[in-house]
């Protein structure tokens, strides 16, 4: 399966700056390996923010496919597992809406730091596999 040719945006939140950041790189990483591009690395604030820059690369002419990474870590409330929920299924949606493929490399909701931390590289590399394997399986089909 040929995996190459195509322009894929990171968009990753703010929040758990460094892991985050090494999520971007090996996300980075893995989609020029594939021989694909980067086309756009944006940075919102938050998971909760995510959905609206989604849609917004998402209709990009210049973009074929998106990976999303982010943490949303275990707190002291429900508030992470429900906008957990809330940030999936809009980002879902948003897939679905546009056509276009996404690799989903959000860490949590409930995660420790502990756990995050030893499945950062992975959750990004394996995000931007799925958003390459989908858009040559895509255009098969």
């Amino acid at each position: 399966m040929d995996l190459s040719g195509k322009n894929v945006a990171i968009l990753a939140a703010e929040f758990n700056t460094k892991l985050v950041t090494a999520m971007i790189e090996a996300a980075s990483d893995e989609i020029t390996q594939s021989g694909s591009t980067v086309a756009d690395v944006v940075r919102v604030p938050g998971a909760y923010e995510l959905p609206l820059l989604a849609d917004a690369l998402l209709e990009r002419d210049d973009v074929d496919a998106l990976v999303v990474l982010g943490y949303i870590e275990r707190g002291e409330t429900l508030h992470g597992e429900v906008m957990g929920h809330v940030v999936h299924a809009a980002l879902v949606d948003l897939q679905l809406e546009h056509r276009k493929p996404m690799g989903l490399g959000i860490i949590g909701p409930g995660a420790t730091p502990e756990q995050a931390e030893t499945r950062k590289l992975d959750y990004a590399r394996a995000a931007a596999r799925a958003a390459l394997k989908n858009c040559a399986l895509l255009a098969e089909h």
